[in-house]
This record gives C-alpha cells, structure tokens and sequence, in this order.
C-alpha cells in the first residue's frame, strides 16, 4: 500500500483508501459468509418437530379452516439455501403436523406480499419446473439415509418419490395420497393427507422420524429449508430433525388392488400378399397389479399380464456402431423403486465420474419383455408374423427393509413362449421365437453405524426353457440356457467428517449354452476373441459355458470447495451380462484421476464458478493403449441464473482400435481435439432455452453437433418444448463389410472394407404439455428425424495397427459400379489386386436416407385418486432410400407419403385399499 506523509502524518491515497475499502468489504463478506455456515451448522440441529394427534376430521381442501391449525403451535424457523445461503427467508412460512390412526396431516401457511406474483404452474403429477411449491420429506425408518418425498404447487399439482442414499432422489415411486391447495390475498394455503399405508416404518409403541421441509419462491428462484445441505457439502436425509409425538399407530399391512381392462386397434401396412396380417388388428385385455405391505419395513408388488401401452414411444435411432442402443426404462412396474439396483456399487459416494469406461447396466429390466430373439431357420421365409414383444405372464418385487440397517430388494418375472407364423415356398408353419424364461435379480445392503460403511450383494439369474422348441436347437443357437451374475459392492469413509470415502465392487458372471451359442457370444461384438492379432485371446468352439469378472475401486472427495475423484476399473474379456444387464464390451483395464474447484458464493455477477479436470486412459489386456484423454471444464452461473458449461477434451497420444474392425486387428487412432459447449437461461423465466454445440476434430474424424431446447409456458397449465438437433459426421474410413482373401496375409486372410462417410442428420423433440386440472392432461410427443449417408472411396485395410488403406479403383485394385435395371439398386465389385490372384466381392450401395416421424398422444384422466382412465394414440412412420444426399424437402415429401402405422388405445384401472 503507498503511503502519504503529510504534515507528520500518515494518510492514506484515495485510491489506496479505495483499495482498502475493498479489501474490508470483502473481509466482512468472508465474515458474513462464515457466519451463515455457522448458522447452517446450528440450523442442523434444530428443534425436534412434534407431531399433535387429531381428535375430530380434516376436511382435506387447502383452506386452513380446522381450529386445530390455529390452537397448535406452527413450525416457522426456515431459511434460505438459494439463493443467500443461511439468510432469512423473503416471504414468512408457517407450517403444522398432525396425525390420526390412518394418516398424517401436513399443513402450511406460505406467505407472500406480492400473492399477484405468485409462479402457479398446472402441470400432470411430478411435473416438476421452477414455480411456486411446498414440500415435505419423511425418513419414516429414521434411518438417515431413505424416505419419501411429497410435494405441491398453488395450483393443485402435485408430485411424489423416493429419497435414498442420503443425498439422491427418485420421482419414480407413485404414492396416494391427498393435497389440495388454495391462493388467496396473504399467500397461499395447503393441506395434505398422507395415508401411513404409504409409508413404512416400525412397529413401535412411540415413533421417531426424520422430517423436513422445503419451499420454493419461483420468481426468486429461492429455495427455503427447515435444514439443508450448505453448498460443497453433503449429506440430506442424515440432516433431518426428529418428528416426534406420533404414538399408538401400527404398519399398515394393506392390499391395494388395481385390476384394468384395455382395448388395442392397430392399423398398419404389412407388405402385399401376407397371409398373417391385413393390417387391422384389434385386441381386448385385462391385467391386475397390486401392492401389499409384508411384515412392517417390506411391500410386495406384483402384476399378472402388464400392459405397458401408455408409455412414451422410444425415439428413432440411426446407429452405425457396432453397440447396441440404450433405451431408457420407462414402464411404471420397473421403474419405481429401481434405484436400489441401480446403485449397485455406488453407495456412499456421491459423484461417480466416467473417463471412457464401458460402465455395465447390472440390471437392464427392458431384457424383460424385449423384442423375441428370433429363430435363425426362419431367416429364408417368404412372410413372417413375427411378434413385436414378449408378453409378460407375471412379476412380482418385494423392496423395503428388514430391520434399520438392511436394504433389500427383488424382482422376479416369467415371460410366456412366443410363436410365429411363417411361410416359406406356399408352406406354412409355426417356429417358437422365444421360449418360456425366468428372470430373478436380488439386492442385500446392510449398513453399519451412522453410515459409516456398506456392505451389500446383488445377482441376477435368467433361465430359458427349450423343452418345447419344435426345431431342435436352431432356438438355442439364438440364446444362452441361463445366465448368472453375482457382485458385491461396498464403501467406508475415511474420516469423520465424511468427506473422503472409498468405494466399488466386484463381480462374476457365468452363461452357459449350446456350443453354437457360446461360440456366438466369444464372437459378438462384446467380446471378439477372434481377433487375429491378440494372443492373449483364443476361440473354444466346444465350450458350453463362459465366466468372468469385473471390478471397480473409486477413492472420492465430496465435500469442501476443492474435490477429487479417481477409479481404477477392470472388465475381463469373458465377462458377459446382456441376458439380464448390459454391457457395451469387455477386455478393459482403465484409470482415471481429477479435481476441481468451486466458488461456491456469490461475487460480482457470479453466483457460481467451477474449475475442474482430469486425466484417464484405458488399455486392454494385451497391453495396448486404446484411450487416453486429457479434460478440462469450466462452469459458472451467473447472478441472474444463465449458466455457461465449457468442456475441452484432447486425446494427446496414438492409441490402438480393436473395435473397428468388427473383430479384426486392429488400427491406429490419432489425435484429436474435443470441444463442447452448453448454455442455459432462466428456468424460472416463461421462455427458458437451453442451446448446445459439440465439436470432434482429428485427421480421422470430425464432427459437428448443435441444438438447442425451446420451452414456452404461454399459459401456467401449457408448456410447449422443441428441440431442434443438427448433427454433421465426416469419418474417413467408416465401416462398410470384410471378406475372405487367403491372399491377404498382412491382414490374416481378409479384407476389411471402409468407406470414407458423410452423414448428416436433422431431428427434434417436440412436446406439448396440456393440464385441464391436477387430474386430467393430455401429452403429446413428436420426433421427426431425417439422416443420410454418402458413402466415397470404398477402400480396405493395408495392414493393422496402422491408419493405411488402399482406395479401390486406385493402383492394381478395380471398383465396378452396377446398376440393376429392374430395380435400380446399385452395387460395387471390388477386388484388391484387379486381374490378380485375389478374389472380387460384390457389396450393396451402403448409401442411405432415412426418415422417421413417430410420436403419440396420451390423454390421461385421474378419475379417483390412483384410479386412471388413458387415451392414447401412437403413429409411426418411416421411408428408406439408398441415396447419400440429406434432400431436406424430397424427405420431407416422402416422409408426407409414407403410409402411418397407428394404435389406438383405451386402458382403465382401478384403484381398491382393502
């Protein structure tokens, strides 16, 4: 600091002064600062909340007319987590617990002085956005760890799910219950009646739960706690106060039973001449699920004959790779309380990162009723009636606890033989297509005192029966016999203030099959033992069966500004799962280790700033360096709440490819660079936007992907979404085909053909949210999608593990174009050495366009509660042509004249508590 001496005395400069001024303002903001975490430290421990049993009914309507709610003292000491941490809150809130022999009673008095500017967004059930809301979290075990969460909005909307791992939540779980709300000139009001058959907890004289609140000021984008998680820590349900005073109730062990009835039309367009389909189906059915609570801690859900048919349709998909495609889980029955099998090999942590790791699905529950497998001697016939899935004969899952420290959960399901009828040459017959098949998963974790570590297992088993396969073993060259996967998983923590923890897991599997099936799995795209130049792999063609192991091991630092996150994850090459899980490949040895920073309180215009970065690679079990990558990121939230998301990514070494030859040797990666940027405004705002755009750039590949995500509310009851994507790939050695030449010893007897890609594609998410009131709404999805592909010099391999190829058409090597007259399908000849001794090949035109519009309709009518009544309409259609140019309005033309496939279905169910 300079110094002044005037007449004997020190002053300071004005810009000094200035700088000083700054100095303490900034000192006093640190001091505030620290104080409002001392705050959230004491407000961790507050006051027990106590429960007042009721002696005469409420009259569940929102409005706080009871006596009871004005002679019982209100729960009031809330504050704010967003957006000044530790602050009071803007707006006062007055909230009351109450309880009789068959439901707990919450009401809450929000106040607010401005009520005209109150954010009410009408919205069907777990709509959740930024508005106005009102929420309560029960930990009913008072484990510390697990419970329920139940929210609603000033307009009647309402929302439920699960809290587990101390810190996550899951909106998936479906309760019933009552809330009604009610907007008037202090604020707004409501009441919710909360059944304890919804809500597990011990048989005790006295009940002890965990309990908190939370409420949500939409234009402030404010979020006020009776106790939350302060900002770089963590820890949620572990937080909450005791909810005492509940005395005299027991478990409810009641059945809650809902039969339905659905009526199906379809109208489709088989092709000319099938015997098995006019295109006019229509299909009656009936099912039943129901829920039953076992012991005090345990529920029982099950269904017999399940329909699915209200669920939003899967998108179009265009996957050149050779991957599978990963649909999510969106069926109700496997979606709810699905989180305690996802968190296999994740507990106590709280940020798993993923630096090129094929992370297995333990449990893919879609394996459940997939698309039938299929019968190879049905691969020459004329016309098949082939089944679009398989129909589920039954499931049931018991998911709870058993005691306070255990966890448990299980699925078990059968699936019905499928059949379809074929013809072949003006024969008809009849081949099984899937056979009758069990599948099981179970999931222990017990956790020790205050969480401090886990212990936990999990296995699945798939069981196929072939008793009944009328053509022998063609069946069971499509399917493995049975399947088993057995892991454990398990974390500690390393200090006492939780903030450093170990944890991972290990696992086995073991399917087993005839000698034609597990030659098919050492061979699929998973596993490739064929591979010509890895000697540490070899093919059995006479085994029945294949074994092998996974393990992964995180150490993580998850509380504080700074944070650290490192792995060290194994897949062996025998590894196999996708009976029941999936797994993308096998024969994986990967590391990774990063950091980063967060200034977590709001500067300037910051609200917040991240820093971060890491470094991770992956080799197989050759030895060979097939990834290596170097990240940074930077975050930051600005005060008015747009955030920006940057993303650098470089790959700074060669590596090696076993994968894109399809089970070939392998070829060189070079260097590329990665860039990616996401942008958000105001979610809070009635115009939020959402805008993204991806870059690749190698001398092998680049690619270009932008979008963007448009929501509108014209209305609090409307909410319209499009999402616009444009993607752009250029790869110089795609893909195309391989086959047998004994001359082509560098490359083990085989040409592998590439072909230089131009792909672009053009898609959007289209959605419009319509709710008449909380119990009727009508949603509408739509996805146009066009994508083409222009395939240019068609070109082979000279030699692994090298980025060289030889371009047909050049050198000694010849390219004959044909064009067949009655059809006009293209075709190319191909032969490496022209008039030597190497054999020609002929390979279809690998150009494409392809267009998909797809999308339905699902009016959707609570008309009692749990009582549903859908109205759905899917339409599907598609058009393929083997040209390479995108033709946006020439696609759009034949998209237009494409003849739909439409469904049209009713379901009704109805919902009984015996």
């Amino acid at each position: 600091m300079k110094l002044i001496r005037e007449s004997g005395v020190e002053k300071v400069s004005s810009a000094a002064f200035i700088f000083t001024q700054e100095i303490f303002m900034k000192i006093t903001y640190r001091v505030v600062i620290a104080m409002a975490a001392l705050v959230v430290t004491l407000n961790a421990s507050v006051d027990d909340i106590h429960a007042v049993r009721l002696t005469t009914p409420i009259s569940v309507d929102g409005k706080l007319d009871e006596p009871i709610w004005s002679r019982i003292p209100p729960v009031t000491d809330f504050h704010q987590r967003e957006p000044d941490q530790g602050a009071q809150p803007s707006q006062k809130t007055k909230v009351w617990v109450v309880y009789d022999d068959d439901a707990l009673y919450i009401a809450a008095r929000m106040y607010d002085t401005h009520p005209d500017s109150i954010v009410k967004v009408l919205g069907r059930k777990d709509y959740f956005t930024t508005a106005d809301w009102f929420g309560v979290y029960i930990d009913a075990y008072r484990d510390k760890r697990s419970g329920n969460f139940f929210y609603i909005g000033p307009s009647g909307t309402v929302g439920d799910g699960v809290l587990y791992n101390d810190d996550w939540d899951d909106q998936d779980w479906d309760g019933v219950w009552e809330g009604k709300s009610n907007v008037d000139d202090k604020g707004w009001t409501m009441e919710m009646r909360i059944p304890l058959s919804q809500l597990r907890f011990n048989n005790t004289p006295n009940q002890v739960w965990g309990i908190n609140f939370e409420r949500d000021i939409g234009r402030r984008n404010e979020q006020d706690y009776l106790v939350y998680t302060p900002r770089m820590q963590s820890g949620f349900v572990s937080r909450f106060p005791a909810l005492t005073g509940i005395e005299g109730i027991k478990p409810v062990q009641s059945v809650e039973v809902m039969p339905f009835v659905t009526s199906k039309a379809q109208f489709t367009h088989p092709p000319g001449g099938n015997p098995f389909d006019d295109g006019r189906t229509f299909s009656p059915d009936a099912g039943i699920d129901f829920r039953y609570g076992l012991a005090n801690n345990l529920t029982l859900n099950a269904t017999v004959n399940p329909d699915f048919g209200q669920v939003e349709v899967d998108p179009a998909v265009v996957n050149l790779s050779d991957v599978e495609s990963y649909f999510q889980e969106k069926r109700p029955f496997f979606v709810e309380g699905a989180n305690i099998f996802t968190a296999f090999g994740q507990g106590g942590g709280r940020n798993y990162w993923n630096f090129n790791f094929p992370t297995p699905t333990f449990f893919y529950s879609r394996r459940i009723g997939r698309t039938p497998h299929g019968n190879d001697t049905l691969d020459n016939a004329d016309y098949i009636d082939m089944p679009i899935a398989t129909r589920i004969l039954g499931a049931g899952k018991i998911i709870g606890k058993l005691s306070d420290s255990w966890n448990v959960g299980t699925i078990h399901a059968v699936t019905g033989r499928e059949h379809a009828p074929f013809q072949l040459n003006n024969v008809r017959g009849q081949a099984e297509v899937e056979p009758l098949s069990y599948y099981g998963v179970a999931r222990v974790q017990k956790e020790f005192p205050d969480s401090r570590q886990g212990l936990g297992f999990m296995g699945t088993y798939a069981l196929h029966d072939f008793s009944a396969d009328p053509i022998g073993s063609k069946l069971q060259n499509t399917m493995n016999h049975n399947a088993l996967f057995a892991g454990v998983d398990g974390w500690t923590f390393l200090d006492n203030d939780k903030a450093w923890v170990i944890t991972g897991y290990t696992a086995l599997s073991r399917v087993e099959g005839n000698r034609d099936r597990i030659l098919s799995v050492q061979e699929n795209s998973q596993h490739y033992f064929q591979r010509p130049d890895a000697s540490y792999l070899s093919v059995d063609s006479n085994a029945t069966s294949l074994t092998g192991y996974i393990g992964r091991a995180y150490l993580i630092k998850q509380k504080g500004n700074s944070y650290f996150n490192s792995s060290i994850g194994i897949i062996d090459p025998k590894f196999e799962i996708n009976d029941l899980g999936f797994l993308s490949r096998t024969d994986v040895v990967n590391m990774h280790i990063g950091g980063g920073y967060v200034w977590s309180e709001p500067e300037g215009i910051f609200r917040v700033r991240e820093l971060g970065g890491g470094f991770g690679q992956s080799y197989d079990y050759g030895g060979d360096l097939f990834h290596r990558v170097l990240v940074e990121w930077v975050y930051v939230q600005f005060t008015n709440f747009y955030s920006i998301n940057l993303n650098f990514a470089q790959n700074p070494s060669l590596t090696y490819n076993d994968r894109k030859t399809r089970g070939g040797p392998q070829t060189l990666n070079r260097t590329g660079i990665e860039f990616d940027v996401n942008a958000n405004t105001d979610q809070s705002k009635a115009v939020y936007a959402n805008a993204y755009l991806s870059s690749y750039d190698s001398p092998q590949s680049k690619s270009f992907y932008y979008g963007a995500n448009i929501q509108f509310r014209p209305a609090s009851n409307v909410t319209f979404s499009i999402g616009p994507n444009i993607g752009m790939n250029n790869e110089n050695s795609q893909w195309v085909d391989a086959y047998d030449d004994p001359t082509a010893a560098a490359t083990y007897g085989k040409q592998y053909v590439f072909g230089e890609l131009e792909q672009k594609t053009i898609s959007a998410d289209i959605r419009l949210n319509w709710t008449f009131t909380p119990q009727i709404s009508l949603q509408l999805f739509m996805q146009p999608l066009i994508s083409s592909g222009s395939y240019r010099n068609l070109k082979t391999l000279v030699r692994p593990r090298t980025d060289e190829y030889t371009i047909f058409g050049t050198g000694s090597s010849t390219l004959i174009r044909s064009v067949d007259p009655s059809s006009g399908d293209v075709s190319y000849t191909v032969d490496a050495d022209g008039p030597g001794s190497a054999p020609s090949y002929t390979i279809d035109n690998p150009d494409f366009n392809f267009k998909s519009l797809r999308g339905n309709a699902v009016l959707r009518w609570e008309y009692l509660p749990g009582s549903i009544l859908y109205f759905v309409w899917t339409q599907n259609r598609s058009d393929f042509e083997n040209i390479g140019q995108l033709q946006f309005n020439h696609s759009l033309y034949r998209l237009g004249n494409s003849q739909p496939d439409n469904i049209f279905l009713i379901k009704m169910s109805y919902y009984l508590n015996i």
